[in-house]
């Protein structure tokens, strides 16, 4: 497969996997603002835009629903908006249409079109309007990869750019509750944003503690949106793109990193996640930060032609030099 569809491919799984979350976390938080009266408004605000990672707005006006939407959702100038990744991905699929399905760029090119609708409809009913679109379409992309793409090696480097995303958005859902009381009440809204609510309580019978959510986000096995089932499904599609037993050195790093990464969780005892978590979490962060590096390294990077008759005219050149100065 050629490097850039390799990498348009990567990078369309990871800016649907992005916008979907994102739009997962802005709803969640935008209900918990509106429902509880207590909350600071332009605290919390600040804090969602930290936690994924935008630039702040440069005012210092008092933050409010409206403008918290602006910036994360509709914004089309800010890098890093719903809007803006999803128009990335489009344009992702724009060029590399020969591998991709007609049904997942059709749904990727009525999905942007259909933004502004969503938006304005968003504008006049509330910010729940564009997200849920946002999450339906995102679903229905995913739903579309899977069935109409070829499980090849374009499939999978599609699943490693959501898995790796799917990792680092889990994370932002946890980070913004890990300073929390381990009895606060809002530890429920990350099971919320992850799509878990139900999921978790069949799980756990209904026991709603920090420790089991943390646990379950974390390091459970079966639930797709953990980060630990995230890290097994990126480590199984990049050995599948390993064509071979590859030697220690940079073609092993990105499958190091995830290993690394999937065992400092596999073997953590469940009842101390809650000991150091944040510290845990900005760890993670940082592995995903250099698993993009360096899958971006192996895999998109290509290293230039090297041409033996200008190493051959360059030591010619040499030696002429060498004698002349004898």
């Amino acid at each position: 497969m050629l490097a850039r569809n390799a990498e348009s491919l990567y990078w369309i799984g990871r800016y649907v996997e992005r916008a979907d979350d994102m739009a997962r976390i802005l709803d969640v938080a935008i209900q918990h603002i509106l429902e509880d009266a207590t909350v600071d408004v332009d605290r919390q605000a600040r804090q969602v835009i930290q936690v994924l990672g935008l630039e702040s707005p440069e005012s210092d006006d008092p933050l409010d629903v409206w403008t918290l939407s602006e910036r994360v959702a509709y914004d089309k100038d800010s890098v890093g908006s719903i809007v803006d990744l999803i128009g990335s991905a489009r344009e992702n699929a724009r060029g590399a249409r020969e591998v991709t399905s007609s049904e997942m760029w059709e749904c990727l090119n009525t999905t942007y079109n259909g933004l502004s609708d969503a938006e304005r409809r968003a504008r006049r009913l509330g910010p729940h309007e564009f997200l849920a679109y946002v999450k339906n379409r995102a679903a229905m992309f995913a739903g579309l990869a899977d069935a109409t793409l070829s499980h090849d090696d374009g499939y999978r480097y599609l699943l490693l750019g959501r898995s790796v995303e799917r990792v680092d958005m889990t994370i932002r859902m946890l980070l913004t509750r890990a300073g929390d009381p381990a009895n606060s009440p809002a530890w429920v809204g990350v099971l919320v944003s992850a799509g878990a609510h139900d999921t978790f309580l069949r799980a756990y019978r209904g026991v709603l503690d920090a420790e089991n959510i943390v646990e379950f986000m974390l390091i459970d096995r079966l639930f797709p949106r953990s980060v630990f089932h995230a890290l097994r499904v990126a480590e199984h599609n990049l050995s599948e793109l390993e064509k071979g037993p590859s030697r220690v050195g940079a073609q092993a790093e990105t499958l190091l990193l995830l290993g690394r990464a999937r065992s400092s969780l596999e073997f953590l005892e469940p009842r101390k996640l809650l000991d150091g978590l944040e510290d845990r979490l900005l760890e993670l962060q940082d592995t995903c930060r250099e698993v993009n590096e360096a899958v971006t390294a192996q895999y998109f990077h290509v290293s230039p032609y090297v041409s033996w008759a200008d190493a051959r005219a360059r030591d010619s050149e040499a030696r002429v030099i060498e004698e002349s100065e004898l």
